[in-house]
């Protein structure tokens, strides 16, 4: 059995975790490993978009990321899991990757996100992943 579990989330999308959370919880409550909860903040202070900010947005937006993915802990996770929140900066499939090998997940649990398309590909992010992790990879569609 798994025991350690990555769920990466969007905490502005619930389709990023409505499916794909209460799998991985299970998952994580049947095998007793720990769940690892992340999200990415984009970097934007690498692209031209970044200039066009205000100093301290980022520090910002990764300290409001803490916070809200705080609140989401506390509202979500299951008795009995333990559960651990991470927040990254960067390209979000590369920061999923990274994490997935820093915190030695032996699983991804993620949703994929084009509903539009979701019978047909998956969702670019969902994608890199699943092609480029070292790890087993759920893929969850809504």
């Amino acid at each position: 059995m798994y025991k350690k579990i990555l769920l990466p989330i969007d905490l502005a999308q619930e389709s990023s975790w409505a499916t794909a959370a209460p799998i991985a919880t299970r998952l994580a409550s049947a095998g007793d490993a720990e769940l690892h909860v992340m999200t990415v903040i984009p970097d934007l202070g690498m692209s031209i978009v970044g200039s066009y900010m205000q100093e301290g947005a980022e520090a910002k937006a990764i300290e409001d990321a803490k916070g809200k993915l705080k609140t989401f802990l506390e509202t979500h996770a299951p008795d009995g899991v333990t559960v651990k929140g991470h927040v990254a900066k960067g390209t979000i499939y590369q920061e999923i990757l990274k994490a997935a090998d820093t915190l030695g997940c032996d699983l991804i649990v993620l949703a994929s996100h084009r509903p539009e398309l979701q019978d047909y590909l998956l969702g670019p992010n969902a994608a890199r992943v699943v092609r480029h992790a070292k790890q087993s990879v759920h893929v969850v569609r809504s």
